[in-house]
């Protein structure tokens, strides 16, 4: 690898290595976007040089390596997997590329420009530079509508109306284009079924000025159908609730809100089917309605596909109005469906072991869309350097049953016709965990929540659990665990807090989806509210100044976060994604510390990969100068984190990455388990925790595995003036499943 940094000695001597050009670019006159032009500008710059993976050219290196008699075994599977053929200067066609240049130009108004080229020759390498001279563009007088025929005349005008085109807009090809796609949009969901935009044309006339100004004139192109300038209505809607490719019999027929539901109520219930469906018969068809219904029929998790035919009526076709019929498949998956997840997890802890997820699936259960699954688990982890009788062990087992109703649950009835992009979903859950850890406790756990997710938009998804309730019971403890809550209130009272009753939700903006931009936004956040509505039924017994719901002291507090992302894209599979993030937790009333599992940690794959997950913090603490609590883990009710991550590929589904993570956790107030080290000040970028390293991703069509080995270089446990040092000896390999952010 070190010999790839220098393949120059292999170039031979009448070659010259092309390394790459750019563009720059002069004008007399203020250029509009010009950071944006020069990116469209260099999109042409042909041949690509070759790739370098961190400053080394592999693939040339081992090309280079095949010239050789007898090349290695290993030198002919790595050029098979990554060698690539040298670029040199003489495969460099600059008059092409010139006359590409001035294309772009053009096409974005500025006529009569110029592009001279010059190349940079060095010690075996070359690369050149393309000077384009660029006059000012030519810009918009007006902006007129040709005459056309009716009813599409009238229609267009419409769309015509709200054109974003403005006087003294520069002439622009991608706008043109863009413009047409719009009032394609527009007619579509107008009725107008076989209208295409290719049937739009622009002229453009500049013969009207002396100065660089221009006419646009919208119209139609001679050979456009002339059905499709003619809306579409929609006559009849068959809905095949249960279609079977190999059996097309038809066994019913339900006519139910003006749709005919063909071989669907012994399957799917017509009334509850009906409302995913947007289409109406005597409506003009609608390009959108089309959409939504084929997404929201796609969203109940019942089919394996969704398909929307439309069938036209051609003998009843007019100058005025066409005929369409809609016929709508739905081919269901199995009623009942197993799945088994076989896991097996090693901790930061040293423990290890086996885990068994059983999920059992029955859908349509009422016929109605509904989806019950039954989640069985059970995890064993020991712990490796243990020896003897005494090791340390973990055994935890769980059930979990989840209702998905694929509408709202509601005491009033609401028109699910006001959610456009997708219906909403009731989810009820109730889940019972058992946890034994020998030599410390045995956890009882149950959780029940009722709530409601949605996906408003392509973007945004929410989340609300009106009813969310947790009980945890320390159902065994061992004397050693006894003695540690005696002289720790902190952790005593945080496993006191048995009952959690309160509403959680959760909003989430996912602009990361759109990959072909530029730039790209992630923001989530999370609230939670615990204890508020049940403290007014709650009371107090005996002398306890805590008050008790149901026999049960109930916690009060509230908790929320945010998560922001950044991702920009560099091009060639390269990214930047940045992140920060930060959480605050309060508790109030009947809670002196908000509960232990609902406390923040940091550390670990997700987090500061140069760290332990809840290895890091609360603010300065030291967990190795206190062994006599070095198995809790360390949390708080404060977190900060922030990320920077360059994202590269190396060879196909191969990915690389170089990383910087800095965060830690804090207490509002001192905890004196801690000695007044966790408390949260305004010296807190001095307790960042910090940590580098280098990642290695396999990324197959989505599926990302991923691993990650961080050093810390700013330990905020280590006393002043000894917390910056790059500690290799302290490194830490990261194994996670998916991108960290």
């Amino acid at each position: 690898m070190l010999q790839a940094c220098n393949v120059k000695k292999y170039v031979p001597e009448n070659e010259l290595l092309y390394t790459g050009g750019k563009v720059i670019v002069e004008s007399d006159t203020v250029i509009e976007h010009q950071k944006q032009l020069k990116e469209v500008l260099e999109e042409v710059l042909q041949p690509e040089p070759n790739k370098k993976i961190l400053g080394m050219r592999l693939g040339l290196y081992y090309y280079y390596l095949m010239q050789k008699d007898n090349p290695s075994f290993f030198t002919k599977f790595l050029y098979r997997k990554i060698g690539e053929k040298p670029v040199y200067k003489s495969d460099v066609d600059e008059y092409e590329v010139r006359e590409l240049l001035i294309n772009r130009l053009e096409n974005r108004g500025f006529f009569y420009s110029n592009a001279i080229s010059e190349f940079n020759d060095r010690k075996k390498t070359s690369s050149v530079e393309y000077t384009v001279k660029i006059p000012s563009p030519y810009r918009l007088a007006t902006y007129q509508m040709d005459s056309m025929s009716e009813p599409a005349y009238s229609q267009i005008k419409k769309s015509f109306e709200a054109s974003y085109f403005k006087k003294n807009m520069r002439l622009d090809l991608a706008h043109m284009k863009t413009e047409r796609q719009r009032i394609d949009k527009d007619l579509k969901d107008a009725g107008y079924y076989n209208f295409n935009a290719e049937f739009l044309k622009f002229e453009v006339d500049t013969n009207q000025y002396e100065k660089k100004k221009f006419d646009l004139f919208l119209g139609l192109k001679d050979n456009t159908p002339q059905k499709s300038l003619v809306p579409y209505k929609i006559t009849k809607i068959n809905v095949y609730g249960k279609h079977d490719t190999q059996d097309s019999t038809i066994s019913s027929v339900e006519r139910y809100n003006d749709k005919n539901y063909i071989n669907s109520e012994r399957y799917f219930k017509s009334k509850h089917l009906d409302e995913y469906i947007q289409l109406k018969e005597g409506q003009y068809y609608n390009s959108t309605d089309s959409k939504n219904t084929s997404r929201r029929l796609s969203s109940i998790g019942l089919y394996k596909y969704v398909s929307l035919q439309y069938n036209e009526m051609d003998e009843r076709l007019t100058d005025e109005v066409g005929e369409l019929e809609v016929d709508i498949f739905l081919s269901p998956l199995n009623k009942r469906a197993l799945r088994a997840e076989l896991q097996a997890v090693t901790k930061s802890n040293n423990f290890s072991g086996p885990g068994l997820n059983l999920t059992y699936s029955s859908r349509n259960l009422f016929k109605g869309g509904e989806i019950l699954n039954v989640i069985a688990k059970g995890a064993y982890e020991f712990q490796a350097s243990a020896k003897g009788s005494g090791a340390n062990y973990s055994l935890e087992t769980g059930l979990k049953t989840e209702l998905i109703v694929p509408r709202v649950l509601f005491p009033i009835k609401l028109d699910h016709n006001y959610f456009e992009y997708n219906i909403p979903k009731t989810i009820m859950s109730i889940e019972g965990n058992y946890m034994h850890r020998s030599k410390l406790y045995t956890l009882l756990s149950g959780t029940t929540k009722f709530g409601y997710t949605w996906q408003a938009n392509k973007y945004m998804h929410y989340e609300v659990n009106p009813i969310s309730v947790n009980y945890t019971k320390l159902f065994y403890t061992s004397a050693e665990f006894d003695q540690v809550l005696e002289k720790n209130p902190f952790i005593k009272s945080s496993f006191d807090q048995k009952l959690i009753y309160g509403l959680t939700s959760t909003i989430t903006y996912n602009g990361l989806i759109d990959t072909y931009k530029k730039h790209k936004f992630y923001a989530s956040s999370n609230i939670e509210l615990a204890g508020n509505s049940i403290s007014l039924f709650a009371r107090r017994s005996g002398t306890s100044d805590k008050k008790r719901f149901l026999g049960l002291e109930y916690a009060q507090f509230a908790k929320a976060d945010l998560d922001i992302r950044y991702h920009l894209n560099l091009g060639k599979e390269q990214l930047l994604a940045a992140r920060i993030y930060g959480g605050y937790g309060i508790a109030y009333g009947n809670s002196d510390v908000v509960p232990y599992i609902r406390q923040f940690y940091s550390g670990g794959a997700y987090s500061v990969r140069a760290f332990r997950i809840r290895g890091l913090g609360p603010g300065t603490f030291n967990k190795e100068e206190n062994p006599n609590i070095s198995y809790f883990d360390q949390t708080g009710n404060i977190r900060l984190e922030a990320n920077l991550e360059y994202r590269f590929p190396i060879y196909s589904f191969l990915k690389g990455a170089v990383f910087v993570d800095a965060g830690n956790i804090w207490n509002s107030s001192a905890n004196e388990m801690y000695n007044g080290t966790d408390k949260f000040s305004s010296k807190f970028i001095e307790e960042l925790g910090m940590g580098a390293g280098v990642g290695v991703r396999i990324d197959v069509q989505g599926f990302v595995i991923r691993f990650d080995l961080a050093s810390p270089f700013h330990d905020p446990s280590l006393p002043r003036g000894k917390r910056y040092d790059f500690r290799w000896n302290k490194s830490i390999l990261n194994f996670a499943i998916g991108y960290p952010f």
